[in-house]
């Protein structure tokens, strides 16, 4: 690395001094090989030289190599996390140097006192000096170093949680970085200002400042700023729950650590990588980076790395349901942070800790230690902790059997992430999906809380604002309408206006079932059912889907068979209908919408089965919504297309795109033909139903029918599942993508769709993934883009029984006029009672979202 270059350098620098006899050199080759190990967080090494370089310095009479010398000792001891040291050395070099009148010594010497007292949390102390330092490098007209000075007050103030003022500092610094162009100051200075927003939970300034330094250290060569901007960028997406992203820097910012031989920042990389991974879940490779990491910050004695990781490694192990032994870990890491007087470590080990005794039942503990964490994340003005901390802590008190006392920290929580995510602006859907994933637990703790006291309309108002609020917060904008919290009133008008009885579920913990009906006379009734323990509901949902035959996203040709004596079918109706079945419309013909939550998306509602072996499409007309909010949206929707001139856009069997080895659909091209054909259109087949054609005529389209393959997979590579296969055409690759339609036609600014109704007669089109903003895949992206009513399917079906279903489906709705729901329903009745294709697998798959009208 260039260190070991510098080594070698210095070395022969020294033999040549010994040998000629120059002392002073002598003492200097000396201090320049101490730096250079301490570099490398060699720091026995280091101090050994500079104590060679310091007697020799005195020997000889050299002032200022002996002032030198002790300011670098008070540096090393600084990084060995002894400050009391560090103190003394720079307090006998700022002596020295005022004694000789060596002015920029002095400045030197302020600084590193002002850099040691706030390590040592002595903010006061550490602001005089710095100011100090900054008054004589004014005076000595080094602009350079005015800029350093300027941006070491920012991190005091920074530090001291006064984050205005760290910003007004750091901005100044940058300006006389640019005005003198000395680059890589201004590079530290973005990068200072990207950590005051990252702390202030204001990602988007956070991401653009450390984009701006990076792009300067690449430019200029400094190594050790690019890693330190590509590691804080993997933080700043870990905050936002993109974790692959996130690794995806902290890998690179590794890869340079270890080039140039910073072993505290190379413990630094491995910790964030390690908590990525066990963000993500996988915890053994987790648990390997944080120990690596935690070996290097023990070796070098550098102690809030040592706690960093620690801290990691308990939160590990406490996924992993080790309680004891994160609690160990934990305790570990809070009693170094104190120790050293890092606050912030302080409050995320104490938050941490809570959590661990909470897990254990020991809710007396936990609440204490929670309560201190949040007097702390206050003090040091973290948003993201203090909403962490307060969720914690009214999980806590509600475990403890306090449900009156948990209720108003639970709201708070949900305030304050509902703050930070409006920070995000509305063109970064994506990422107020993401962080949303991390802030889910309040709003089921909250419900809990909620119904133990028997409020179950005010936690009907919590399940709706735990959910769809990205899309519903990105329609509304678009008609610059200001995001309202949901309330009861205009729920009881959605369901009369809907003239449906809105059924409404919610997943609490994976203990129970909520469910609340709303009939169109807007009485509100609640029902809880125990989930059982023997299997998970993901996992009941996963078998009863394979006992219809569906076999995930790779197997195309999905049969109907299952070992499996029980009926799971009967099962989730048992789970999900029976304990409402007397509250549902007795008249078949009367719609119900089903607003489904997490794996319950996955659900082939209209193929549950009864007692008597009845499927509920039987009894019943279905459609789905996303929330109960999104359906006044959607009734919008429809309101605005009405009258909305414009024609049917068919496809069918398009040329298929050759990724994924997918095959022609031979039964897609004769049902588009008919149902061209009943449209009065021309269809768009084989080679000439290109993207580049398709996304020509989508904003004039009426009517959009496709039918062709659907995947469920990320094709754009960013975190936006879903795509249509279309013929590819010059630079279009054929898929129509989720985040494409969201981009052209879902975000602000952009003008909506005029279809009053979309079928993607392909399959899995109606998922996605499963977060908490609900299925994050195409049937999002278009009602974002404004279309009322949308016909998706939940799996793969069979070519030949899609193309059944949809001739029946589309002579329902125009020759015979039915609604849609109506028309959906009656198609699947006919495949059920005569039909060349009974089995739920060919028919159970599509869904309405939306509008049936």
């Amino acid at each position: 690395s260039e260190h070991e270059q510098a080594l070698e350098f210095h070395e022969q620098s020294l033999a040549i001094a010994k040998e000629i006899g120059y002392r002073q050199g002598e003492a200097n080759s000396l201090n320049n090989l101490g730096n250079t190990y301490s570099s490398l967080s060699e720091h026995e090494q280091a101090l050994e030289f500079h104590e060679q370089s310091l007697a020799i310095a005195k020997e000889i009479g050299y002032r200022q190599g002996e002032a030198n010398s002790l300011n670098n000792l008070g540096n090393t001891y600084s990084s060995l996390s002894e400050y009391e040291q560090a103190l003394e050395f720079h307090e006998q070099s700022l002596a020295i140097v005022k004694e000789i009148g060596y002015r920029q010594g002095e400045a030197n010497s302020l600084n590193n006192l002002g850099n040691t007292y706030s390590s040592l949390s002595e903010y006061e102390q550490a602001l005089e000096f710095h100011e100090q330092s900054l008054a004589i490098r004014r005076e000595i007209g080094d602009r350079p170093q005015e800029a350093c000075s300027l941006n070491n007050l920012g991190n005091v103030y920074s530090s001291w949680a006064k984050y205005e003022q760290a910003k007004d500092f750091y901005e100044q610094s940058l300006a006389i970085a640019k005005e003198v162009g000395a680059r890589q100051i201004e590079a530290l200075s973005l990068n200072n200002l990207g950590d005051v927003y990252g702390r202030l939970a204001e990602y988007e300034q956070a991401k653009d400042f450390h984009e701006q330094s990076l792009a300067i250290a690449r430019e200029v060569g400094a190594r050790q700023v690019e890693a330190l901007s590509l590691n804080n960028l993997g933080d700043v997406y870990s905050s936002l729950a993109e974790y692959e992203r996130a690794i995806g820097f902290h890998e690179q910012s590794l890869a340079i650590r270890r080039e140039i031989g910073d072993r505290a920042g190379e413990a630094s990389s491995l910790t964030s990588l390690g908590s990525a991974y066990g963000n993500l879940a996988e915890y053994e490779r987790s648990i390997d980076l944080v120990q690596q990491s935690l070996a290097i910050a023990k070796e070098i004695g550098d102690r809030q790395g040592e706690a960093s990781s620690l801290g990691s490694l308990g939160n590990a192990y406490g996924n992993l349901a080790e309680y004891e032994r994160a609690m160990n870990l934990v305790q570990q890491s809070l009693d170094i942070f104190r120790e050293i007087g890092v606050r912030s470590g302080e409050a995320c080990s104490l938050c941490n800790l809570g959590f661990t005794y909470s897990n254990l039942v020991e809710y007396e503990q936990a609440i204490d230690l929670i309560q201190q964490s949040l007097v702390l994340a206050r003090e040091i003005g973290s948003p993201q902790l203090e909403a962490l901390s307060l969720a914690n802590l009214g999980a806590a008190i509600k475990n403890s059997g306090n449900f009156t006392e948990a209720e108003p920290y639970l709201y708070e929580s949900i305030k304050l992430y509902e703050t930070i995510r409006a920070k995000i602006s509305l063109h970064n859907d994506d990422w107020r999906v993401s962080i949303f994933e991390t802030q889910t637990d309040p709003y089921i703790s909250l419900q809990q809380v909620l119904i133990a006291q028997n409020k179950p309309q005010q936690a009907l108002l919590i399940s709706e604002q735990g959910r769809a609020q990205a899309l519903i917060n990105l329609l509304l904008s678009k008609q610059s309408l200001i995001p309202q919290l949901p309330n009861l009133k205009e729920i009881q008008n959605i369901a009369q206006e809907q003239n449906a009885t809105l059924v409404e579920y919610s997943v609490i913990f994976n203990r129970e079932l909520y469910i609340w009906v709303i009939p169109p006379n807007g009485e509100i009734q609640f029902r809880s059912v125990n989930l059982p323990q023997d299997i998970s509901l993901q996992q009941l949902v996963k078998v009863s889907r394979e006992q219809i035959g569906i076999r995930g996203r790779s197997n195309n040709n999905a049969t109907p068979q299952t070992n499996d004596a029980t009926n799971h079918l009967q099962q989730l109706h048992q789970l999900l209908i029976a304990p409402i079945a007397d509250l549902l419309p007795e008249n078949e013909e009367e719609r119900i919408i089903f607003i489904p939550h997490r794996e319950l998306f996955l659900v082939p509602f209209a193929a549950l089965q009864d007692k008597n072996k009845a499927y509920l499409i039987e009894k019943h007309t279905i459609l789905t919504a996303p929330s109960i909010q999104s359906l006044s949206l959607t009734r919008q929707h429809r309101e605005r297309v009405k009258n909305l001139p414009g024609e049917a856009l068919v496809v069918g069997n398009p040329t298929m795109p050759k990724f994924k080895n997918l095959s022609p659909l031979p039964g897609a091209e004769t049902e588009a033909k008919k149902i061209a054909q009943m449209l009065d259109t021309e269809p768009l087949i084989g080679a000439e139903a290109t993207e580049t054609t398709i996304v020509q005529k989508l904003p004039k389209a009426k009517i959009i029918h496709l039918a062709t393959h659907g995947l469920l997979d990320d094709i754009s590579g960013v975190g936006s599942p879903g795509a249509i296969a279309l013929a590819p055409f010059g630079k279009d690759d054929g898929f129509l993508t989720s985040r494409e339609i969201m981009e052209e036609y879902g975000l602000t600014n952009t003008t909506p769709l005029q279809a009053e109704l979309v079928v993607l007669s392909a399959c899995d089109t109606g998922r996605g993934e499963i977060k908490g903003e609900g299925v994050v895949g195409l049937s999002r992206s278009l009602i974002a883009a404004g279309v009322p009513s949308l016909v998706v399917s939940l799996w793969k079906v069979p070519d030949h029984a899609t193309q059944e279903l949809m001739v029946e489906f589309y002579t329902n709705l125009y020759r015979k006029k039915l609604d849609k729901a109506q028309a959906l329903r009656q198609a699947m009745l006919t495949m059920i009672n005569g039909g060349e294709n009974p089995d739920p697998l060919d028919w159970a798959a599509f869904t309405i979202i939306g509008e049936a009208e």
